[in-house]
């Protein structure tokens, strides 16, 4: 996998806004990551084992996918993911949008689908528990991610938050967050922009452990996840 490029350029985003010193958080927030992901990695590489071997076995393909996302101060980063979609997914979606122009509307509206038809039956299942997302306490070790933040995003979706996207870029991309426990996507994306704007301006490390416990009954829930 090649390495993400260092800077990414946002015409609204000018020098002057762009994030001073550390992220939201700090060294506390940094440290608290560290701590989490190699203890995370630690204690559930028997389940990431489990995973990578359901995902091989099932088609044959790639067990990891690297998408790339916007991160802090506008640096993209490849968000790792157990695969859950097949590997000619680009050309599968295109061909949907063509049968489906409704599809098409739903994706350019939230950039997700209800039924898409590139998930995997495995995927389907990782995707419902949230399980796809373990390996990005990679990215969280290596300072792309933190546990707790906004939901990553890829370059075009910047686009939708337009001003709001300096507040975006003051904290590290989550693994977590307010989106996720708030119903992820069943949320409208309006409210989703309002959710990173209250996280970086109300940040405290409390609300992070919080977060985190609201977490585990959310995902057990599967609200909005699809």
């Amino acid at each position: 996998m090649k390495p993400a490029a260092k800077s990414a350029s946002f015409p609204f985003l000018r020098q002057s806004e762009k994030t001073e010193k550390l992220p939201v958080g700090g060294v506390w927030k940094r440290s608290f990551d560290v701590v989490g992901a190699v203890l995370g990695l630690i204690l559930l590489s028997p389940l990431f084992l489990m995973i990578a071997l359901l995902v091989k076995f099932s088609d044959g393909g790639s067990v990891f996918y690297g998408h790339r996302r916007i991160g802090r101060d506008g640096n993209p980063f490849h968000c790792l993911k157990f695969r859950t979609m097949v590997e000619d997914g680009d050309a599968v979606l295109a061909a949907h949008f063509t049968a489906n122009p409704e599809a098409r509307a739903e994706w350019l509206a939230t950039r997700k689908l209800q039924k898409d038809p590139r998930v995997t039956n495995v995927g389907t299942v990782l995707r419902k528990l949230s399980l796809d997302e373990l390996p990005q306490l990679v990215n969280v070790l290596r300072g792309e991610m933190s546990l707790v933040g906004p939901r990553p995003v890829v370059k075009d979706e910047i686009d939708l938050y337009g001003p709001a996207a300096v507040y975006y870029f003051k904290s590290r991309p989550g693994l977590t967050g307010v989106w996720q426990i708030s119903g992820r996507n069943d949320v409208s994306y309006d409210d989703r922009i309002a959710f990173d704007r209250y996280y970086v301006e109300n940040w405290s490390f409390q609300k992070d452990i919080v977060i985190i416990l609201k977490t585990i009954p959310a995902v057990c829930a599967s609200r909005g996840s699809y």
